[in-house]
Order: structure tokens, then C-alpha cells, then sequence
């Protein structure tokens, strides 16, 4: 299938890794023309250049902290610089720290809304005006299953990441009529290196081993495992490219069915 985004401009927020990672690759290969970026410099510029390398496409990377507004207003306007437009943008961040309530900070629920809620409005605000110029965009925000069924410990994902999804709603309506489609990925428990942390870190807990703790998680969905970072990716390009042209305001959870709502 011809997703129709070969040689279009990508951007994909914090991929040096898990996901985002899988989502660039997957972009790449499909012919698109992408843009990193990540805080980690190391780790971003070695996962651009594996890309590069085996899709010698066009890969441009760049180390920045996403809540830093003119950092992705600057990067922003270097992608379209360089590749003439950003057509789709991937908007991601890393997760909070696993916390129950009581045990939260207001210094941390700040920077969870700084991270995960505040990173969007940037990405938005600064690639939304060329497309509405351009009258053809994609926005796609990586939030978690945790949007629609709270985890317990996940305290700041399940209240802050559920911002995400009016803002989502409300970009797809007021942007649908200038051919942006603005569409959420919720992904459920997936290997990632965030799920080895809060893996080693409830296992530890109940004192059994991590294989044990990771079983359990699998057991709790009908596919009876985790996901791979490549099936949410897949989803992701799908939700970017030309075969989701009529769908928008939409979230799609990525969680072989753990969650248990209608």
C-alpha cells in the first residue's frame, strides 16, 4: 500500500529512542524527508545516523528539550528551511515518574504539564500556520493508553496526558477545514526502556523478578503480551499518511486491547 508520503517533511519529536525511534525508521523508509530531535545529542545523532545510513535519505537531528518554546519555534523554522515545509509532525516527550498521589510534588506536576501538555502547544503553534498555508498537514501526538483507563501509580500520565486529548479534539475542529488532520496514538504497554523502569520498579515492590511483573502485564490484555515499539509506529505513519485522510479528532489506543471500555 502507497501511503503517499514519500518526499514529504517529517518531523518526529524526542526519537532517539522507543517508539518515536521505531516511527522515524519507519517514516524514513517510507521516502519521507525527517527531522529528529531529543535531548540526548549522543543517542539522537547515532539513531540519525543508522537512519541515514540505511535509507540514504534526507535526516536531519537536532538536540533540544521540547518545553523549551523558541527551541522548537527555531527548530521548527529550520526544517522548513532546509526542506521547504513540515507537512507532518510527530509530537512526543518522554513520560513522568511513576507516583500515587500523595507522594507527588508540585515542582514534578509542573514539569509533567511542561513536558507532556505544554511540548504539544509548541509543536502546534509553530508548525500549524504552514500548513494551514500549505492546506494539507498531519499533527499526531504520542500520548498513552492511560487517556482512557487510569493506571494507578501513573498518576501525572493519567491527569496531564487527558489535556492532550481536548486539545487534539480542538485542533481537528478548527483545523479540519484547512486539510490539517490532528489525531492522538495511545499506546499500551510497549518495550520500551520506560517500561523496563517501571517494571524493575513495581516488581521490586512485590518482590518478585521483572519476567514475572512483565507476564502479569501481558496476561491483563486478550493478546496476552506488550507490544513492540514498531506496532505503535506503524500506527502512527498510518494516522500521518494519505490513507487516514478522512480521519481526525480521533484517539487510537495501540494496547492489544487492555483497555476494557467500549
Amino acid at each position: 500500500m502507497d501511503l503517499g508520503l514519500k518526499n514529504r517533511n517529517v518531523i518526529v519529536a524526542a526519537s532517539s529512542d522507543g517508539i518515536a525511534r521505531a516511527a522515524a525508521e519507519k517514516f524514513a523508509a517510507e521516502g519521507a524527508n525527517l527531522a529528529m530531535c531529543s535531548r540526548d545529542q549522543t543517542k539522537l545523532h547515532a539513531a540519525a545516523a543508522r537512519i541515514r545510513d540505511r535509507y540514504h535519505g534526507r535526516v536531519l537531528a537536532e538536540a533540544f528539550d521540547v518545553t523549551d518554546e523558541a527551541a522548537v519555534a527555531a527548530f521548527v523554522k529550520q526544517v522548513a528551511a532546509e526542506f521547504g515545509s513540515v507537512d507532518v509532525c510527530v509530537i512526543n516527550a518522554g513520560g513522568p515518574p511513576p507516583r500515587m498521589f500523595l507522594a507527588t510534588t508540585t515542582e514534578e506536576w509542573h514539569r509533567a504539564v511542561e513536558m507532556n501538555f505544554m511540548s504539544v502547544i509548541h509543536f502546534a503553534r509553530a508548525v500549524l500556520p504552514g500548513m494551514q498555508k500549505n492546506h494539507w498537514g498531519r499533527l499526531v501526538a504520542i500520548t498513552s493508553m492511560t487517556v482512557r483507563q487510569p493506571v494507578s501509580d501513573l498518576i501525572y500520565s493519567n491527569a496531564v496526558r487527558a489535556g492532550v486529548l481536548g486539545l487534539v479534539k480542538s485542533l481537528a475542529n478548527e483545523f479540519g477545514k484547512d486539510g490539517v488532520t490532528v489525531n492522538n496514538v495511545g499506546p499500551g504497554y510497549t518495550a520500551t526502556e520506560r517500561l523496563k523502569q517501571l517494571i524493575a520498579k513495581r516488581s521490586q515492590e512485590l518482590g518478585i523478578t521483572p519476567a514475572e511483573f512483565e507476564a502479569r502485564l501481558g496476561v491483563e490484555a486478550p493478546l496476552k503480551r506488550i507490544g513492540q515499539p514498531d506496532e505503535v509506529a506503524d500506527a502512527i505513519v498510518w494516522l500521518a499518511s494519505e490513507r487516514a485522510s478522512f480521519i481526525t479528532g480521533q484517539t487510537l489506543l495501540v494496547d492489544g486491547g487492555w483497555f476494557k471500555g467500549l
